[in-house]
């Protein structure tokens, strides 16, 4: 990880991919991601850990499968949420959005659980960023 500053905007702008994080830097055992997001990722959910967004342009759907039941939340530009661990859920940008997320290193993008993963999806862990 660099040890100078970064501009989100400059990290964004290097790569074109859909749900295909990038890594922008640590914090002791957590990965810092961000992610141009567009239409469904699938349904997944992480046993152990919770999951975090942040949206720094555009819109952020959520769905939820709760215990009382299925639910959407959305998130504006600047708005933050947490997925709380072992919680089935979808994200979807129905417009497109960009987004930033905080998860322990090592988190799979598809969860522990999951759908079938379609083709414009990424399962991976994040990849480093190359800016």
């Amino acid at each position: 990880m660099s040890t100078e500053p970064l501009a989100l905007g400059k990290a964004l702008a290097s790569f074109d991919a859909v749900w295909s994080p990038r890594i922008v830097t640590r914090v002791n055992d957590y990965d810092v991601r961000v992610a141009k997001v567009y239409g469904e990722h699938i349904w997944h959910a992480h046993d152990d850990t919770d999951e975090f967004f942040l949206v720094l342009d555009g819109e952020l759907h959520i769905s939820l499968r709760e215990p009382t039941g299925e639910r959407t939340v959305v998130l504006a530009q600047g708005a933050v949420f947490t997925v709380p661990r072992g919680t089935e859920h979808k994200p979807y940008a129905p417009s497109g959005a960009a987004i930033l997320m905080f998860e322990p290193t090592g988190t799979a993008t598809v969860g522990d659980r999951h759908d079938e993963i379609p083709a414009h999806v990424d399962a991976t862990t994040g990849h480093a960023l190359h800016s």
